[in-house]
Order: C-alpha cells, then structure tokens, then sequence
C-alpha cells in the first residue's frame, strides 16, 4: 500500500486530507511536529510527505535536510501558506518534487499528490465502500456518463432528470451526495436544492452548470454547495470531486480550501 505522510501543525487540515486520502486507498499518517515528523518518516518511509515549512519546534527546511538524510529519493511537496525565495531555493537543492500552497482546493491538492504518485507508478484503487449518489441532469447521455464512471469507482449511482423525481427519490433512499444540474425543466435545480435544505437533506450537494449568469451563481452558492462543477466537465475532475464531497459529509465539515 502506498504511504503518504503529512508533517503539518493544524490538526483539522492533517484530519482532513487523513480521510480523504484514506478513502483513496492510501495508507496515511500525520505528524504535527517537526520531530515526531522525522521520527514517522524515519519508522515508515512513506513514498510521499506533505511537508509544512512553519512548525512549531523546527524550521521545515531543517526536517527537509534529516528526511533527505533518511532518504535521497521519497517525494517530499511543500505545502505551506507562502515560501520566501531563499526557502524555494534551499528546497529546491533538497529535491522537493513540488510547491503547494494552503490556498489549494482539497481536490486541487489530492490532484497534485496523485499527478506525484503516478509519476512514480504507485497509485492504489480507490475504496469508497458503495456511497450512494444520485445524479440529477436532464440530459440523458450526461445521466448515462456519470452513472457509468462513478459507478466503476466503487459508487452505487442512480439518476433522474427532473425535480420532483429527484425529491422523491431522496424521501425514500437518502444518498449520501446529490450532483444537481442547475437547469432542470418545469422545477429548476436552485428550487430543488432549497426544498431539500427545507427537508433538513443531511447529505451534501454538488452543482453542475454550464450557466455564467452571476445572480444564479450566487442563489445557488448562498445554499451552500460542497462544489459547483462547470461545465463540459472533465470526468477525472469530477470523480476526485465527488470523493471529497463525500468525506466532508460524512465528518460534517463545510467545503474548504486547503
């Protein structure tokens, strides 16, 4: 199984980008140190450590310097808030494979992790363990596209193309995301989103549009959306979507950015 090790003082994002990972198939663990970071690497030897360079004990170049005597060749990213240039050239002679920063979408940062990893040949299987998500579009190949893709990740998806259908189908399976279309004949998709914050809907909800017009994007976004996809979407994008929303659902965490 594929390591992954996270070296980062806030406990909320190692929690997190834990799950998220974990849900992925990767074997994750966090340290919130700078030597418990040192000593986890060093029992072991993840292929890939997310490295925070503000730590409260010891500067994240210096944890770079002990883990690259450990090892020449693990992946270690940066993933911090900012990096001074001295800090990007000190890492860089190190050999950090990438630059992150905490202002990344959770999927954003799970996409460059992965773009790392596949680099290297070492991507597990995702397990998603037969979440439920219902997909609501009106266009039946858009249906037939998503049902089959999320389906092949481990999902169990149903789909309807309307409104009432969607409520209906909500009332009786309660799944545990919904990727609502927001242009929907005779009941429009914002509609259906308030009804179901007006049911007390506890799972989460993702947009699909294709639509530019602001006002709508803000009466769908004040709803609250784990993610609002455009669209053409690309299917990649949307399965590491969909997996993300899935977690902060199940922790009951708000959409947030890394």
């Amino acid at each position: 199984m594929t390591t992954i090790l996270v070296i980062n003082n806030e406990r909320l994002l190692c929690n997190l980008l834990q799950e998220v990972l974990r849900s992925r198939g990767y074997d994750v663990y966090a340290a919130h140190s700078g030597r418990d970071g040192i000593e986890v690497f060093r029992q072991r030897r993840p292929q890939i450590t997310l490295l925070d360079l503000h730590l409260p004990d010891i500067d994240g170049i210096e944890v770079l310097k002990k883990i690259r005597k450990i090892s020449q060749d693990a992946a270690v990213a940066i993933l911090a808030d900012a990096t001074s240039n001295k800090q990007q050239w000190e890492a860089q002679k190190l050999g950090v494979t990438d630059f992150l920063t905490k202002g990344l979408s959770t999927g954003d940062l799970i996409h460059a992790v992965e773009d790392s990893l596949r680099k290297r040949a070492v991507l597990p299987s995702p397990s998603h363990n037969g979440h439920t998500i219902l997909v609501v579009d009106d266009e039946k190949p858009i249906c037939e596209l998503l049902t089959e893709y999320l389906s092949g990740r481990g999902y169990r998806v149903c789909a309807v193309q309307d409104g009432p259908a969607a409520l209906a189908f909500v009332d009786q399976k309660h799944p545990q995301l919904i990727i609502l279309d927001l242009h929907l004949p005779g009941m429009h998709g914002v509609d259906v989103f308030r009804t179901l914050r007006e049911k007390k809907y506890g799972g989460g909800v993702m947009m699909l549009t294709g639509s530019r017009d602001e006002k709508l994007l803000n009466a769908a976004l004040a709803l609250g959306p784990i993610d609002i996809i455009g669209k053409p979407f690309d299917l990649e994008r949307v399965g590491l979507a969909v997996d993300v929303s899935v977690i902060l659902t199940r922790l009951h965490l708000p959409a947030r950015s890394v």
